[in-house]
């Protein structure tokens, strides 16, 4: 990869999701350091991409995606010339079966221990037997008796060879359908990446630290188990204590404004550092759903933890930079203390974080809610780019105000968040369809706008249904799945909808809903878009979306 790439003009692909901003910046330093000329094209949905290719095609024969394009056949839906390289790192699967075995244009970029499962060659590729000509001929000489019998005997075995042939397809059908029917994530494309640098011994801090946060994302956006969570986070601590091992010896340590990098225990409370310690256990979905913050009685649940705590009220409610240097210095124990009797004992996570100097520190969690909120900004600044220009820009160290500004969004799109989880779990919005749950919210709902946006609409209806599986009495409802709609432009008349696996505690985080949305719109005809990379996310004609839903209710009983 690195050497055929290294020697041309190459068009970078970049999906909309911090794991693929994370491996861009990474891929963006290694093509810095060997000065290969790149444009950078951000691609939001298949379309975008489609379009990019068309407008570059001419220009560029190397061409890059990160987080987009594995998971479909490329080279039926770009249709490139043959002198055109595709080079793709992406975390969706499966990957599709074209992608793997082409080995002339496609090359795919994986982890060499992630295991693919993909399905043997010939069982899902076959060379077309011809068929045999039966034209005899007829001068031949021999009796009319010979003729008869040959002729049998080769209707004999054509009929078996179209028997064996009929067999091998739907055996291939079969393969395919169990191969293909579950959607979810591999390893980051950040770490991917970052492991291309180590392995070229041009991996630097920074760009270990986007590689940490590219897995973060993943792990925020519940895309991965918490099993391959901890093992890859075993892989990265290996490489940042040989990054940041100078800190412990006098002789070699570091000027107190270089860049560390941690690895540490922390608190599953979102952004606490940069908040106060209230409005965070407030706005973190894992404690919100927990103690039930949607109801007068979990309000009180919550008084009594800051009280068992032993952590004054005042302290708690002003900002944590402010609070007394003595609770901060024991607050994790106090906190998992506490939390333990209150039914809360995964309260305590494995991540890192990095210091900028003396005054900056930002854990691997505080990035990932930051750029995603900056990348999926809505109020409307310049062009369409601008918000993956700025979510890219902050993820540099030179840009911390940009960062900042991430924060404060991000604080808001919390809020918004639990506010909206909190409203559809009082009107119990959230109603069980039989095969899955459905929750829609309606134009005209606070906040309504900024979950037109897919990662904001995929991190509120995880919360949702955590929050909902906390809340129901009813058993069989705490296994369902979720599917939940939101409108996506009002003038246009469309909706996006997404499906979200079940909240058990041994979920493969592996998705159905991919195929049962393609099933269900070819069954009825309805109008719906597949633009997103991830399959499990459509967008659909507001007018479609019940006979859309009673096809999928029948698909799915």
């Amino acid at each position: 990869f690195v050497i055929l790439v290294f020697l041309q003009r190459v068009l970078l692909l970049v999906a909309s999701d911090v794991d693929a901003l994370c491996a861009c910046k990474i891929l963006q330093a290694l093509f810095q350091c060997d000065h290969v000329q790149y444009t950078l094209v951000p691609v939001s949905g298949w379309q975008e991409l489609e379009t990019a290719f068309l407008e570059h095609k001419d220009q560029f024969k190397y061409f890059v995606l990160i987080n987009c394009g594995a998971n479909v056949d490329l080279l039926e839906i770009l249709q490139p010339e043959e002198d055109t390289f595709f080079f793709v790192c992406d975390s969706h699967r499966p990957i599709n079966v074209v992608n793997v075995y082409n080995d002339t244009q496609i090359k795919l970029l994986v982890k060499q221990d992630d295991d693919l499962n993909v399905p043997a060659y010939d069982d899902i590729f076959r060379e077309d037997e011809e068929e045999e000509e039966d034209s005899e001929n007829e001068s031949d000489g021999s009796e009319p008796s010979d003729k008869r019998r040959r002729f049998e005997e080769e209707v004999i075995e054509r009929t078996m060879r179209r028997r064996q042939r009929r067999e091998w397809e739907a055996r291939r059908r079969e393969i395919l359908f169990d191969y293909e029917q579950y959607e979810y994530h591999g390893t980051s494309s950040a770490m991917v990446m970052f492991d291309l640098a180590w392995i070229m011994s041009k991996d630097l801090n920074d760009m270990l630290w986007w590689a940490i946060v590219g897995l973060t994302d993943q792990w925020v956006q519940d895309k991965i188990t918490q099993m391959k969570y901890v093992t890859d986070i075993g892989v990265l601590q290996r490489h940042v204590s040989r990054h940041n091992h100078r800190n412990e010896d006098e002789e070699n340590s570091l000027s107190i404004d270089c860049t560390r990098i941690a690895f540490e225990y922390d608190l599953r409370l979102a952004l606490y550092q940069h908040w106060s310690l209230y409005e965070s256990l407030c706005n973190t979905s894992y404690t919100s759903a927990r103690l039930k913050l949607w109801s007068v009685q979990g309000q009180k649940r919550l008084q009594e933890f800051l009280a068992d705590m032993g952590l004054p009220l005042k302290q708690v409610k002003q900002k944590f930079n402010s609070m007394d240097i003595t609770l901060k210095e024991n607050l994790r124990e106090m906190i998992e203390e506490s939390a333990n009797k209150f039914g809360m004992k995964d309260l305590r996570i494995q991540t890192f974080s990095i210091h900028f100097g003396f005054k900056n520190k930002f854990s691997a969690s505080d990035v990932v809610y930051a750029t995603t909120s900056l990348m999926e900004n809505i109020e409307k600044e310049g062009p369409e780019t601008t918000n993956f220009i700025r979510a890219l820009d902050s993820l540099s160290r030179g840009n911390l105000d940009k960062l900042h500004q991430g924060l404060d969004l991000a604080k808001k799109q919390l809020c918004a968040i639990q506010q909206t989880v909190a409203s559809c779990i009082c009107t119990n919005l959230v109603i069980s369809q039989g095969p899955f749950l459905y929750c829609c919210l309606m134009e005209g709902t606070p906040d309504v706008k900024l979950f037109s946006k897919p990662v904001s609409l995929c991190l509120l209806s995880k919360n949702l249904l955590k929050s909902f599986v906390c809340s129901t009495k009813n058993k069989r409802c705490k296994l369902l799945p979720l599917v939940m709609a939101a409108p996506m432009d009002i003038e246009q008349g469309t909706v996006i909808m997404v499906g979200i696996p079940p909240e058990t505690e041994s979920s493969d985080k592996k998705n159905f809903f991919g195929r049962a949305f393609e099933k269900a719109a070819d069954s009825t005809n309805s109008r719906t878009l597949h633009n997103h990379f991830d399959m499990s996310i459509i967008e659909l004609k507001t007018e479609d979306r019940s006979k859309f839903l009673d096809a999928l209710i029948s698909l799915l009983s």
